[in-house]
């Protein structure tokens, strides 16, 4: 037993070094993203650098890896099939928790830089930072609605997996862009920095980007959740107000 006990920390010992030896220190470009009537995207760079007490240790190369998560919710995906010439809606699984949007940004394949055990520790792949735990009896292959949400938020740059997009100076200084798409969901955006030693997590930070809606786009929002009466009345006079004006324009023109 005493010898069993002995092998386990000798196993744990070079990884519970590595973490003491190195830590991130991280900069983000901003920390606040403000969604206005004219947002078009935006792009966030982490840089930081890797502070070290003792020289690095001889346990593999130096990994990184970068996730930007945005606000999680329940999706519910459907799957469509033609019937008699028509597309109808068929099975439909209720995804329990997804990010609205979703960044791995690494230093190299994901495959090289993080085992299949860490990646499940702390959810880091896309496929590990959604949750999808139910489905209804009569569907055997639920694993399928997951894949198609993966599929069709990639496509609209949602989702996103960049892999080499982490520049390593020295194994020392670090440097990555995260591209952020104009479709943004408002809410706290949990940014994840991983250090990595032959595949396994020795250092993470944490922090948080805020995207809001501000000027007239805050006011909007605001109004459709504080007073539904009043934007809909108003949301009807200007699409009275357009159809009249479009209306008289074209009267003109006929002239």
């Amino acid at each position: 037993m005493m010898r069993l006990v002995a092998t386990l920390v000798s196993l744990l010992m070079p990884m519970s070094l590595s973490a003491q030896e190195e830590e991130i220190v991280l900069r983000l470009s901003q920390a606040e993203v403000s969604i206005t009537t004219n947002f078009d995207g935006s792009e966030i760079l982490v840089y930081g650098a890797v502070k070290r007490d003792a020289p690095p240790p001889d346990i593999g190369p130096l990994g990184v890896v970068v996730t930007v998560s945005g606000p999680s919710v329940p999706v519910l995906v459907r799957r469509k099939e033609k019937k008699f010439g028509i597309w109808l809606n068929t099975d439909a699984v209720e995804v329990d928790r997804a990010p609205s949007y979703y960044a791995v940004v690494t230093s190299g394949p994901l495959n090289r830089v993080l085992t299949r055990v860490e990646d499940l520790r702390h959810k880091i792949s896309i496929p590990r930072a959604i949750r999808s735990v139910g489905a209804p009896m009569h569907i055997s292959n639920a694993t399928l609605f997951t894949e198609a949400l993966i599929r069709i938020r990639t496509r609209s740059d949602q989702y996103q997996v960049i892999e080499g997009g982490v520049k390593l100076d020295e194994d020392t200084l670090f440097r990555a862009a995260v591209r952020l798409p104009a479709a943004l969901t408002e809410g706290d955006y949990a940014a994840r920095i991983f250090l990595t030693r032959a595949g396994r997590v020795v250092a993470r930070y944490d922090t948080v980007i805020d995207v809001r809606k501000v000027g007239l786009e805050r006011w909007l929002f605001n109004l459709s959740r504080e007073n539904a009466l009043l934007y809909g009345l108003m949301s009807l006079v200007i699409a009275i107000g357009a159809g009249w004006g479009a209306s008289a324009i074209f009267n003109m023109l006929r002239r």
